[in-house]
């Protein structure tokens, strides 16, 4: 079995919300019943079903919403600060099989650069993930440019994980899951990352690396439409090339929850195969599914090796 590094894999602390209603039987329950009951858990659940899917390292982040669910800004400075102490006292238990992605305050942008620091290089962590938009305010927007300043200093990824969108298109209204997983958060995290190339932010910081989860959420799919429509767009900002060029060089793609080798094998003959990276997003989905997956799907060897850790290894200088 080939050696993995998992990176959107998930925990909980106490203070923030779970999984919501857990009673009853049905399909939906005892989903939510099972990932309310290992989110919390960073020892012999969560080793043995990485041993068992042969990951090495799993690199820990808070679930979502996280921090960006907080309204108030003081307390979300203040509660990033805890989850990540926390999670850093979480990981010296097993420091060979976890690392960490900071939780950081968006609400104060100058705050949330300040704890990337602290967390990176007091803490030893590898990066942010950022849990969509927070409050309704996107990474693109003017008031985040020092936070990524700060980004560009450390060298470090952010991972941008879905979130739900401030209101619910007419489209998905009605239909259970609609707006959320199944379709909707691929449309909200996608368009997200999105606005992060049409805002000229990877001109102005050339060396960033924004990571996607659920092979990079339908965008390497759609590269040759994204250009083909900027062409005869009206740009807010002009970019030195095309959108392709920016999802190619400044965005990786984890196969976090999406075990299928069709779109795997698109993902990185679109992306280039450095650029796609191994993931589960336990406990939301199976280790062992996620295993069987990649260790099965069309692969050669090298490439294989280089989904599973190598590319990861690189990313996060491990």
């Amino acid at each position: 079995m080939t050696r993995k590094i998992a990176l959107e894999e998930h925990f909980l602390v106490e203070g923030f919300a779970n999984m919501g209603r857990t009673e009853g039987s049905g399909p939906a329950a005892v989903f939510r019943r099972q990932a309310a009951e290992r989110l919390p858990e960073i020892d012999a659940l969560r080793l043995d079903a990485m041993d068992k899917a042969g990951i090495d390292i799993a690199v820990l982040s808070l679930f979502q919403p996280g921090i960006q669910g907080e309204r108030d800004t003081a307390t979300a400075i203040r509660k990033a600060k805890t989850v990540n102490d926390t999670l850093a006292q979480r990981i010296a238990r097993h420091p060979a099989r976890f690392r960490g992605f900071a939780a950081v305050p968006m609400q104060d942008p100058q705050a949330a650069a300040d704890e990337l620091e602290r967390a990176v290089k007091e803490l030893g962590f590898k990066g942010a993930l950022i849990n969509g938009h927070t409050q309704g305010v996107y990474l693109d927007d003017p008031r985040c440019l020092p936070f990524w300043e700060r980004v560009a200093a450390l060298d470090v990824p952010i991972y941008l994980h879905p979130a739900n969108p401030m209101t619910i298109p007419a489209a998905f209204e009605g239909y259970p899951g609609l707006a959320g997983a199944i379709f909707g958060w691929a449309a909200e995290t996608g368009g997200h990352a999105l606005r992060l190339v049409l805002s000229g932010l990877f001109d102005r910081f050339p060396s960033l690396t924004v990571i996607l989860g659920h092979m990079g959420e339908a965008l390497p799919f759609y590269l040759w439409r994204i250009d083909s429509r900027f062409k005869i767009s009206e740009p807010k900002v002009s970019l030195r090339q095309l959108p392709s060029a920016y999802i190619r060089r400044n965005i990786a793609v984890t196969t976090a929850g999406t075990f299928s080798p069709e779109p795997l094998r698109c993902t990185i003959d679109a992306m280039g195969l450095d650029r796609v990276l191994f993931s589960v997003d336990y406990p939301l989905e199976d280790s062992d599914e996620a295993a069987r997956f990649i260790e099965t799907s069309p692969l050669s060897d090298g490439e294989r090796e280089a989904v599973c850790f190598r590319n990861a290894e690189r990313l996060l200088r491990l």
